[in-house]
């Protein structure tokens, strides 16, 4: 077992940044300097699901500067973005792969900050970090929330269902997702019956399956939050639905040391829709936040677990352990 107060000698991980794009030239742009451009040298490949409007030519013309670091890749017809993710993750040649949706875009050491803290720890299969919501012109909105309250946190396989059940240690959107490449090759890539829809979430399910896990407490990357976003195609309740059978899926996948003490499915149901309905309450589509509040704002256990992620990072600390600090 890794004695984490000892330095080990570290060996820089390669990256390999995947983009995926569909009509978004304008925004791909910034996606794609943004990971040529990071303080480390590292392989970016671009796939594009099929667009008709000028990537096609437009990437060939950054080839002719970047052919030695730059992959592309043109489907040849509009698979989804699912199918994209994979087919870029099987072209990459990094042992690590950090996804970038056409639309988010990297700070600059990103990658430098990634290797650094991943190198310390073999075992580690995936890495998530905090990232800023921006809107379509870069103007900060927010960032993501934190995991625990330490910079930088490890959390060991057998404890990450248990976290991932009750939010206490959500992975987030691609942006802020890193996973080591055999591992997802492994796990068959990601489902393109869920495109877009919890696809990422279900992929990180699988992961880590197969080893233990990296919190970055650090915007390290940017997310944007705007109208053509592709999760904005899907209804509260859509997302519901997906949301429950996620839940259902990682309960079974606790570790046997919490069950005792979990809640119940049941009530893990009932908190999601307690709160969707809040998300629906709040973007004020009124009948959808009645059929879901009732009965669930009548249950104190579901509140009880809603007012938990709010106090999630005092809970995280029971199954986190601190990394060196210098790292």
């Amino acid at each position: 077992m890794l004695d984490i107060n000892k330095n080990p000698e570290k060996s820089r991980v390669k990256f390999s940044v995947v983009i995926t794009t569909f009509n978004r030239w304008q925004l791909l742009e910034r996606a794609i300097f943004s990971a040529l451009q990071q303080t480390i040298p590292c392989e970016v490949v671009v796939v594009d699901d099929a667009s008709t409007d000028d990537t096609e030519n437009q990437i060939k013309e950054l080839l002719v500067t970047y052919s030695e670091r730059l992959v592309y890749c043109r489907l040849p017809q509009n698979l989804g973005h699912s199918a994209a993710v994979n087919q870029g993750v099987k072209l990459a040649t990094g042992d690590w792969i950090k996804l970038v949706d056409d639309d988010d875009y990297l700070a600059i050491n990103c990658l430098e900050e990634l290797s650094n803290i991943i190198s310390y720890y073999p075992q580690a299969v995936i890495c998530s970090m905090q990232a800023f919501q921006v809107d379509e012109t870069g103007q900060e909105i927010s960032k993501t929330r934190k995991v625990g309250h330490e910079p930088v946190i490890y959390i060991k396989q057998e404890d990450i269902h248990y976290g991932m059940l009750l939010e206490l240690v959500p992975f987030g959107t691609p942006i802020q997702v890193s996973f080591r490449r055999d591992v997802f090759l492994e796990t068959k890539g990601w489902d393109s019956q869920l495109d877009t829809n919890y696809d990422d979430i279900d992929s990180w399910i699988k992961i880590a399956k197969f080893g233990d896990a990296i919190f970055i407490n650090h915007c390290l990357g940017y997310r944007t939050l705007w109208s053509g976003g592709l999760n904005q195609k899907f209804t509260i309740v859509d997302r519901l639905k997906v949301n429950l059978w996620m839940k259902a899926k990682i309960y079974q996948l606790v570790n046997q040391k919490y069950k005792s003490h979990l809640p119940s499915l049941d009530t893990i149901q009932i908190y999601l829709r307690l709160h969707w309905g809040l998300v629906a309450l709040k973007q004020k589509q009124f009948s959808t936040a009645l059929s879901l509040l009732l009965p669930a704002i009548f249950s104190p256990k579901a509140w009880q677990l809603l007012w938990g992620r709010k106090q999630q990072g005092q809970l995280t600390q029971q199954i986190y352990q601190k990394l060196p600090e210098n790292t």
